[in-house]
């Protein structure tokens, strides 16, 4: 019997521990390792910010939910990955060994990396979490009370972009909500080299429709603008020029900031020569699998990923749930073979399916692959949008509360494309 831990319990983490289960059954144990005792979905999390969802409403309890369908489960960070001798050291000095390991930690988010960014010490709040939506639920009846400015976007380096924007524009339908938006002037900061590149170079006509929803929102925007500096109301941006250099600077004053930060990998894994790049992020080959640690895969936001093409500031390539799954399926299907003593032979597709809701309406994009040029480069809006990603956190957390290891984003993505298409 082979020991396969699985670190992290985010929706890579989740995915792979249950498909492995149900391709390996009893033969072998499956052990998920996660530094929070709940998964979270992540998707939610904006909703959270301003109170449209409570956190234990979108939250699963990991002790519940893994003995149940079989899996052990570990609560504790993970200090160190040591794949020499094929174990996980634990926050406690415990030394959890492994025959095969998943890799599926998700970011360390680098708030660190600008002076005053983030929740914690800092001048600016974050969805990435979901204890982080909570901070800005806890205060947004009072900011609603004395509004003010708001600077809403993403810090150079970053690689999830989505967030930003529905965060942007589910706020500002919120202060509408709450006839106040005319006390609230909006900016967005990005440093996108347009606005909807989303680190993909946009997905079929992004950069129209998340322009058209900027004006009509009255919702001003910095592109090519890197964050130097946050202080207690204000935050300090360069503008940069094509090759980099320093276009204009300005001070923009807020009275509630959210800021997502750039993403480096885990601490645990940091510095392991061979495992992960200068970022700490997780070297993979076609198959997931690490070339220097033949017994370990990777698969999501922790996987090193080159950018779409060269931009003026460091703008990372996202993972999508889509992308996340296929991930999860090749390595499983490749963990069996190469238990059965053949080679691996499964490679994931690395698409992009996203459902950005803008609180009132959405847009909805495809990319097949992620990485242009596609063969599959949609994209559509509507107020459609918005009840399809109601409708899709719903089926997913029930979903997963079962066990069950279906290809969720796959499957509701081709759906929700072939009902748009048909409806012209």
């Amino acid at each position: 019997m082979s020991t396969i831990v699985v670190l992290g319990g985010g929706i890579g983490g989740l995915s792979a521990a249950f498909e492995l289960k149900d391709e390996l059954g009893d033969a072998h144990e499956i052990v998920l390792v996660s530094d929070q005792d709940h998964f979270e979905f992540t998707p939610s999390n904006p909703w959270v910010a301003v109170l449209w969802r409570k956190p234990e409403a979108i939250r699963l309890d990991l002790y519940e939910l893994m003995p149940t369908h079989g899996i052990r489960f570990v609560a504790k960070a993970v200090r160190k990955v040591q794949p020499e001798s094929h174990n996980l050291l634990l926050e406690d000095e415990e030394v959890l060994p492994y025959n095969y390991l998943v890799i599926a930690s998700g970011p360390r988010l680098a708030f660190d990396e600008i002076p005053g960014l983030g929740p914690h010490g800092g001048f600016t709040q974050s969805v990435c979490k979901t204890d982080h939506a909570s901070l800005i639920a806890e205060k947004f009846d009072e900011f609603c009370a004395n509004p003010g400015p708001v600077v809403i976007g993403a810090a150079q380096g970053a690689s999830c972009y989505g967030p930003a924007y529905e965060y942007t524009f589910i706020i500002e339908t919120e202060l509408r909500k709450r006839k106040i938006r005319d006390r609230v002037p909006m900016t967005f900061v990005t440093p996108e080299p347009y606005v909807g590149h989303l680190g993909l170079d946009g997905v079929g006509d992004t950069k129209s429709m998340l322009e058209s929803e900027m004006r009509q929102r009255h919702i001003k925007w910095f592109t090519n603008s890197r964050i130097d500096q946050v202080e207690e109301g204000k935050m300090k941006i360069t503008e940069v020029n094509g090759d980099g250099s320093a276009k204009a600077s300005h001070e923009l004053e807020f009275a509630h900031s959210m800021v997502l930060p750039a993403f480096t990998g885990i601490e645990a894994v940091m510095g392991v020569e061979g495992l992960s790049n200068p970022r700490g992020f997780i070297i993979v080959d076609d198959y997931q699998r690490n070339p220097a640690f033949p017994d370990i895969f990777a698969v999501g936001v922790c996987v090193a990923i080159p950018p779409v093409g060269a931009t003026p500031l460091p703008v990372g390539v996202p993972k999508t749930g889509y992308m996340i799954e296929s991930m999860v399926t090749a390595t499983v299907q490749n963990i069996s073979e190469i238990l059965a003593g053949r080679e691996p032979t499964h490679t994931a597709t690395w698409n992009a399916f996203c459902l950005a809701d803008f609180g009132d309406r959405g847009v909805a994009f495809m990319a097949l692959p992620q990485i242009p040029p596609r063969n599959t480069n949609w994209s559509g809006s509507g107020k459609w949008v918005h009840w399809a990603k109601v409708g899709f956190e719903k089926y997913y957390l029930r979903k997963i509360k079962q066990g069950r290891v279906e290809p969720f984003f796959e499957k509701y993505a081709m759906r929700l494309m072939g009902v748009q298409k048909l409806r012209g």
